[in-house]
């Protein structure tokens, strides 16, 4: 039976270019998704692609306990087994802290550590039933290895996200169970990252349309970080060739942050 990959955040941007990477791969894809509408479009594409069952849309809220748990009752009625977690949701709010709004900061915290904590723990109860040695891979940040001006709230989840992964992979590795982070550089064509950008033009004191070169002048390979660098490592990751590795923070940043 084919493999099971749930990705969390699949509904859009690179959470959906990672479920149509994985199914491509030859995984069976739970798209979970806040919005509805995204996560099961992202699957009709997938099941017209590869076939119908290749994968199946879900509606959850990664920071609700109740809605993660329902989630991952309902992944397990539709495909019975989950062998690989990918926890793709994400914020980010900028702005310089003495103007760092507190609803933003907490936001931060639910999204990007709060819900992979929940469902790192819901999955791998599947996981850990079964007696399957699955991986469970976050997508994190450079800003998890290093501080990001006017980004407190985003690089303070992320570099929390460094730390349970580490502790997830000690308390899962007698199960054969791996966990990693991945520590993204710039997604520069992202609608994230090009959401920030005037907020980042005003950061730096420079025009709009010269923020994308400034950040490619920082990196040593001289270009962003794409969907593909992404997958690329994930897949290596998630298979049997990394099953001596655990606990660890990955990058894939172009050479700009080298430990």
């Amino acid at each position: 039976m084919k493999q099971v990959a749930v990705v969390i955040g699949g509904g859009q941007t690179l959470g959906a270019f990672l479920c149509h990477g994985l199914a491509q791969a030859g995984y069976r894809v739970a798209v979970a998704d806040l919005n509805q509408q995204h996560a099961f479009q992202v699957a009709e594409q997938i099941n017209g692609e590869f076939g119908e069952g290749s994968a199946c849309g879900f509606v959850a809220d990664a920071t609700n306990e109740h809605s993660v748990q329902t989630l991952a009752d309902a992944v397990d009625s539709a495909f019975g087994q989950v062998d690989l977690l990918v926890y793709s949701a994400g914020v980010a709010k900028a702005a310089p802290i003495t103007t760092f709004k507190l609803n933003d900061f907490d936001l931060s915290l639910q999204v990007n550590l709060v819900g992979y904590f929940l469902c790192a723990r819901e999955f791998s109860r599947l996981m850990i039933r079964d007696n399957i040695a699955g991986r469970i891979i976050q997508i994190n940040s450079k800003s998890g290895k290093v501080g990001s001006k006017h980004n407190s709230g985003y690089s303070a989840a992320k570099f929390g996200g460094v730390g349970l992964t580490q502790s997830l992979a000690l308390d899962l590795a007698e199960y054969g169970i791996t966990v990693h982070s991945l520590m993204l550089g710039n997604l520069l064509k992202s609608p994230m990252f090009q959401s920030l950008l005037p907020q980042y033009a005003d950061k730096l004191g420079i025009p709009t349309d010269q923020v994308e070169k400034y950040y490619v002048d920082k990196v040593p390979l001289k270009r962003g970080c794409d969907y593909q660098d992404v997958l690329n490592v994930l897949m290596f990751y998630a298979s049997d060739k990394a099953a001596y590795c655990t606990g660890q923070s990955i990058n894939i940043t172009g050479g700009q942050v080298m430990f």
